[in-house]
């Protein structure tokens, strides 16, 4: 097991040091997001790890971690084993986005459940990659369009029954809706001309209709699109 640690002089706010944890068994890759995480912001210490172990070792000893960014396909365990594991060891407030070369549908919707923030695909622009980690660390969620865009009438159908009996008024149904597409508060605040405080409110009482913790689950309750005997292949490589 091996951790790398490194510098790119910046931070995300005025006085503090954003720290990265890049997980990722592939050191090409490794070194080409060390490159775009640049764009981020003007200062970034990059914590890096190669297994699934090595990265739970790094947030366990490490307190200082702003984001992690995750391939589901390192050696070490199975991601459905590990990701909880990485969970688990930051608490709540460390958002874990997924680096993967899959975009399967099932293993994107599994990883959000098991506790990551965003799902962002290898292919995706370092421009989009940027932007989707900004959502992120402003408490977005942010998921692929091919996860949004639900083409299943059944499904539709299903999700407008469930948020019908979560007991979702026609405003809170609107920021369900963008909180879906993985918009902030802040975003929605302008995208719906309210008040960002307000937005805040309709986000805890959503939380309270689908009887979930956090508006990453709320997203996943209201597509209603991971049933319950869907698992992550122990064998499973993301990359």
């Amino acid at each position: 097991m091996d951790s790398v640690t490194s510098e790119a002089g910046v931070g995300i706010a005025s006085g503090h040091t954003m720290k990265v944890l890049i997980a990722d068994d592939h050191e090409l890759f490794r070194e080409g997001l060390r490159y775009v995480l640049r764009d981020l912001d003007s200062q970034v210490v990059i914590v890096e790890a190669v297994d699934y172990p090595t990265a739970i070792a790094c947030v366990s000893a490490d307190r200082d971690i702003d984001v992690v960014l995750l391939d589901l396909g390192m050696p070490g365990m199975a991601w459905s084993e590990g990701l909880p594991l990485l969970r688990q060891s930051l608490g709540d407030h460390v958002p874990i986005v997924i680096l993967s070369g899959s975009d399967d549908r099932d293993n994107i919707l599994r990883s959000i459940s098991l506790g990551a923030a965003g799902f962002i695909p290898k292919s995706a622009s370092s421009r989009v990659m940027i932007s989707a980690l900004r959502l992120v660390l402003d408490g977005g969620v942010y998921l692929p369009t091919s996860v949004l865009a639900n083409s299943d009438p059944k499904v539709a159908d299903s999700n407008t029954e469930h948020g019908s009996r979560a007991g979702l008024t026609p405003r809170q149904r609107e920021v369900m809706d963008l909180l879906a597409k993985g918009q902030s508060n802040k975003e929605i605040a302008r995208v719906l001309d309210l008040a960002e405080g307000t937005v805040k409110l309709h986000v805890t009482a959503i939380l309270k209709a689908f009887n979930v913790s956090n508006r990453t689950r709320a997203v996943i309750a209201a597509q209603t699109a991971l049933p319950n005997n869907c698992a992550a292949p122990a064998a499973s490589r993301a990359h």
